[in-house]
């Protein structure tokens, strides 16, 4: 626990057999009091090393959800285990397990409702191999973000967060996609709901065996972006409220 409060990590798993290792091996089990594993139908091992790891609650999908359907029932679980502190983290071994107590105390300190473990911060991405196309469309994705939804963020587009069961039960993320433009709507909404989103510097790892989405379907997902942005533009204009940013 963190000040007393429950932490939760969850871990939206996909063919994941190759870095689940690392990533379970490098949380601080210390101050975890749980970790939630929720395998979206993986075609390897997924499952079977998870329980050889000993990770405390793993769950099955029975057909494939996608992206944003996996993140679901992670939350939805966390929810259910009564945590106070819940902490997504992608187990392709991209974002380093040792910003956990950081972020965790950054929620506990209750400055913060969401917070967001940026790549951008520190000049971090490129360094570590992130694609010259994937950091020009973050950039790019991010700059519009920013300007449609009167924000500051560094990153829209980060795997890595930290919320308080508060935040995440107030956003309704069940309405929410269940393919990418998930985590795109949850800070969206997030930030329409004017909650308090802080930002922390993280490095991240490209390698072959880490999970990343190719060029054409960056583009959809790019597109999803935009769509996304103007959909809260309208809805702050009061011109039309789409059904995600609905309470």
């Amino acid at each position: 626990m963190i000040d007393n409060k429950k932490l939760v990590v969850v871990l939206p798993a996909y063919n994941a057999v190759k870095t689940l290792r690392q990533t379970y091996q490098e949380i601080p089990l210390d101050i975890v009091d749980e970790v939630i594993l929720t395998d979206d139908k993986s075609e390897d091992a997924t499952i079977e090393l998870a329980r050889e790891l000993g990770i405390s609650k793993i769950l099955t999908h029975k057909k494939n959800l996608g992206y944003g359907g996996n993140q679901k029932t992670c939350y939805l679980k966390a929810l259910e285990a009564n945590a106070d502190i819940i902490i997504m983290l992608h187990p392709d071994y991209q974002y380093t397990p040792v910003l956990i107590p950081a972020m965790a105390h950054m929620i506990a300190s209750q400055l913060y409702d969401i917070v967001i473990a940026s790549r951008i911060i520190g000049n971090g991405a490129l360094q570590g191999g992130m694609p010259l196309y994937k950091y020009i469309g973050n950039r790019m994705l991010t700059f519009f973000q920013n300007l449609l939804l009167g924000s500051k963020l560094t990153e829209f587009h980060t795997g890595y967060r930290a919320y308080t069961a508060e935040s995440l039960r107030s956003l309704h993320f069940e309405t929410f996609s269940d393919d990418f433009s998930f985590d795109n709507q949850l800070l969206a909404k997030a930030i329409y709901k004017k909650m308090r989103v802080g930002e922390v510097s993280c490095p991240t790892r490209y390698f072959e065996e880490a999970s990343s989405i190719g060029f054409s379907a960056s583009i959809k997902y790019g597109l999803q972006v935009v769509k996304t942005s103007i959909q809260f533009w309208f809805a702050r204009r009061k011109i039309y409220v789409a059904d995600f940013l609905k309470d």
